[in-house]
């Protein structure tokens, strides 16, 4: 049975969970009001017309020790879908959102992770959200969750209550190494970051 977390609690992923290696970050969304083209929040701010889809991107940071990118093949996205050791692969870019369960997922090998990575800092951002004019206060249901791949368990579930209004990228969770074992850190922490250049810069 999954472990559901709250903003800014940390658990040991590893310790516990003897063998666990390779493991899927799930993340979820859904989009606030999608269909309501004519009145609303969406009438107002495209004029009546049928809002765009949001389509949020996520990424993983892959930080060292000193929690810096030091290496831009070390930021995996839609663009680039594997990191070069191999230890981290995303499945793919969803455009909408729409449907049951996770929206994009990222598949990591806790044990190929090379050893100068620290931690991995799961971020998901609004593509195009200047030109759409579209935040995080029209996005419902949001939640990162990590699942064993060995046996298809849930092992936690974080889900994103807190109204984001205004924010344009959030930054979901963390896995970090604690000594020799692995641990997550629900963050939900929303930033105005517009793009993943803006948010890389932090880094």
């Amino acid at each position: 049975m999954a472990i559901n977390l709250q903003k800014g609690q940390k658990i040991d992923l590893t310790k516990g969970n003897a063998g666990l290696s390779e493991i899927m970050v799930g993340l979820g969304w859904d989009s606030a009001n999608q269909n309501n083209s004519g009145s609303g929040i969406f009438g107002k701010l495209f004029g009546g017309a049928q809002a765009p889809n949001i389509d949020c991107d996520a990424s993983v940071l892959m930080l060292n020790e000193n929690d810096k990118l030091v290496n831009n093949k070390n930021l995996i996205y839609f663009g680039n879908l594997k990191s070069n050791c191999g230890s981290v692969r995303h499945t793919g870019d969803n455009l909408t959102g729409d449907g049951d369960g996770d929206d994009e997922e990222i598949i990591v090998n806790l044990q190929k992770v090379p050893p100068n990575i620290n931690k991995l800092v799961f971020v998901v951002n609004i593509y195009d959200c200047i030109k759409r004019n579209q935040h995080f206060g029209m996005i419902n249901n949001a939640y990162i969750r990590v699942i064993n791949m060995s046996n298809k368990q849930e092992l936690i579930r974080f889900n994103l209550t807190e109204d984001h209004s205004g924010k344009t990228t959030l930054i979901v969770g963390e896995i970090y190494r604690h000594g020799n074992e692995w641990k997550f850190a629900a963050i939900g922490q929303g930033t105005q970051d517009t793009s993943l250049s803006e948010i890389i810069k932090k880094y």
